[in-house]
């Protein structure tokens, strides 16, 4: 069978506006899920390093369970499962934005978080433990000496690892079409759907994924190399 490309279709004006709000959306629900699963990891690799015991076991109970468990089954817990469990102020929070971009966010931060927890936890027992135990002769608190001594020389350790786990947290966006978020891999197929030419609808998609992870990993190294050469 032959098969007739047309790209020119792809690229019109009404089907390349569909992929320019894919990848905004995508932008979006990627940027706003970094910054919170990043939050969230290093809140959960404190209380994991932690002498209290019982924030000790939570944090070790979350980051098992979430990073053995399908991406794609929390999110169907998210949006299918877990209204139950929630509080009725956060319900109703939830009710009044965009629901299907809410879940897609607190899946994807709180999935990715248990990965940055272990890479950040690595990266803190790399540091030689007399660090801590001279901030804590200095009079600092635990939270103190973490968060002006440690945590800062664990992040220069672990940007590889982190760029990794952003990388992915990109591209497992694309799975936030399975309720409905109209990201990127969503607009493809809506493209695909209408135009019925699924190669070069999916072909323009994987580009953009790819220009989009080169473009995060050279300005997150970028920005690790300059750190370097001032603390030099």
């Amino acid at each position: 069978m032959h098969y007739s490309f047309n790209w020119a279709l792809i690229f019109s004006d009404e089907y390349g506006r569909w992929f320019l709000e894919g990848l905004s959306i995508t932008l979006q629900l990627s940027g706003l899920s970094i910054i919170l699963a990043l939050v969230l990891g290093t809140m959960l690799t404190t209380m994991r390093l932690s002498r209290i015991k019982p924030l000790v076991w939570f944090a070790v109970s979350y980051i098992e369970f979430f990073r053995n468990t399908p991406l794609v089954v929390q999110i169907f817990f998210w949006y299918f499962g877990s209204d139950p469990i929630l509080p009725d102020f956060f319900k109703h929070w939830l009710y009044q934005q965009n629901i299907e971009f809410a879940i897609g966010v607190i899946a994807l931060s709180t999935y990715t978080a248990a990965f940055i927890a272990e890479e950040l936890r690595s990266g803190i027992l790399s540091i030689p433990k007399t660090q801590l135990e001279a901030s804590r002769a200095t009079g600092l608190t635990f939270l103190q000496a973490m968060g002006y001594v440690i945590l800062p020389q664990a992040f220069r350790i672990v940007v590889p690892p982190l760029i990794s786990q952003f990388l992915n947290l990109i591209k497992n966006s694309s799975l936030a079409m399975t309720i409905g978020v109209m990201e990127l891999t969503y607009m493809a197929r809506q493209v695909e759907a209408h135009t019925f030419h699924g190669f070069e609808a999916f072909t323009v998609a994987t580009l953009m994924y790819l220009s989009l992870s080169l473009l995060v990993s050279l300005g997150i190294n970028q920005y690790n190399r300059r750190c370097l050469r001032v603390s030099r």
